[in-house]
């Protein structure tokens, strides 16, 4: 067993267990975009990042990769942390503007602003799509391209894969193909309305019952009066 220090409070897990599980089992939040349980770590988002160890000695790791060991200090909401998260998220929207997932995360860390030029990218490289295919669906249809800005997903020289079955689980999985309903604008691109607890509809006079029971709510289909 392993014996560490999270956020002050100590903790023992076992031998393999990651930063990011350990935390999690204390009940602390920690965002992620390219991690999903049942898939292998990959550590590219980089918004799982924790600061470890003591005085000016400290760095910053990505708590999905890094395993736990005995003694470590671990803070996963340094100042820091967070000032690296929202930037993080800030080049994320940059990238993809529209996606739901990325604009939910943007709205729940505080990120008020995007002040970065949009690209409206396909693909964030986030490798969810990849082990996916290979992991949960042994296909290995698709996979990693080139080095660099040039590094892409697809199939070895654009040739459609024969092992690919069409089951659309690397459509479910990305980030990037959950689109917002709504505004592509700079200004208008941290929406967070879908991430409301209530349903806002009920606060309109002229409703009397919910507009929908999809989860989360559609909020940003409603247009202020």
């Amino acid at each position: 067993m392993i014996t560490l220090k999270i956020n002050g409070l100590e903790v023992t897990v076992e031998k393999g267990t990651t930063l990011l599980e350990a935390a999690t089992f204390l009940g602390f939040p920690i965002p992620t975009l390219c991690h999903h349980e049942g898939l292998s770590p990959y550590g590219a988002c980089r918004l799982c990042v924790v600061e470890i160890g003591t005085g000016s000695k400290t760095k910053l790791v990505s708590s999905c990769t890094y395993p736990a060991m005995n003694g470590l200090v671990v803070r996963t909401a340094s100042a820091r942390v967070i000032q690296v998260r929202k930037m993080i998220l800030e080049l994320l929207l940059a990238s993809c503007p529209q996606s739901k997932v990325i604009q939910d995360l943007a709205s729940a860390h505080e990120v008020r602003q995007q002040r970065f030029r949009q690209e409206y990218e396909d693909c964030i490289l986030c490798g969810l799509c990849v082990r996916m295919c290979e992991e949960q669906m042994m296909a290995k249809a698709i996979g990693f391209r080139g080095r660099g800005e040039h590094r892409s997903i697809g199939t070895p020289f654009d040739i459609r894969s024969e092992e690919c079955r069409l089951c659309g689980g690397c459509m479910y999985i990305c980030p990037a193909c959950t689109l917002r309903c709504t505004y592509a604008e700079p200004e208008k691109a941290i929406c967070g309305a879908c991430a409301n607890i209530s349903p806002p509809c009920l606060e309109k006079e002229k409703f009397n019952d919910m507009m929908c029971y999809m989860s989360p709510c559609v909020a940003c289909e409603i247009t202020s009066e």
